[in-house]
């Protein structure tokens, strides 16, 4: 049995291997609809059973297949990853001395069988002036982040605290994977 990532997500992949996971990276080629008229916590954990399902299709039964999506939500709103720096400017400013949520679906498919679940944090920013939002905007990393910042970098100077799952934040909540992974497999990452 091999552990698959669905993902083409550095910071994902990273995350697995600080908790010591041996696993392949098969990246998905589903589509993310964030217009779709679903939930928030139902939209990440379609899209991320979504990914998951598509590379089962590719690989040996008994593999396993792990599937993720993050999404921020402000107000209600999904805010994905940003389509330009327009777009990044305008996720920022709005989330700018806010606070807002941090949804990541995750899903674990094996052998047609899925098991899903999703996790949220609550992150604060800071207030934030125009000027600071547009020297982050410069630094080059926004693109391919959900809600235009990361946690784990430069977009750290962003957030004033969070409430709950930090690596949720990151682009994979390790303990809601842990539990799945328990229950479709038997195994755990410790």
């Amino acid at each position: 049995m091999a552990l698959i990532l669905a993902s083409a997500s550095p910071r994902r992949e990273e995350l697995l291997r600080q908790a010591g996971c041996a696993f392949t990276v098969v990246a998905s080629e589903a589509e993310e609809e964030n217009d779709r008229q679903l939930p928030p916590t139902e939209l990440a954990v379609d899209h991320a059973l979504a990914k998951a399902r598509d590379v089962a299709l590719r690989v040996p039964p008994g593999d396993v297949v792990v599937g993720a999506d993050t999404i921020v939500v402000l107000d209600g709103q999904v805010f994905g990853k940003p389509r330009d720096t327009a777009d990044a400017r305008r996720m920022l400013t709005a989330l700018a001395g806010r606070e807002h949520q941090v949804i990541t679906g995750v899903a674990v498919v094996k052998d047609g069988a899925a098991w899903t679940d999703f996790a949220v944090t609550a992150v604060r920013f800071r207030a934030v002036g125009p000027e600071e939002i547009e020297r982050y905007l410069a630094g080059g990393e926004p693109p391919g982040k959900a809600g235009a910042y990361a946690i784990q970098g430069a977009g750290a100077l962003l957030v004033e605290g969070i409430t709950g799952c930090y690596t949720n934040v990151v682009g994979l909540p390790l303990v809601t994977l842990d539990k799945l992974l328990r229950r479709a497999t038997g195994v755990d990452l410790l």
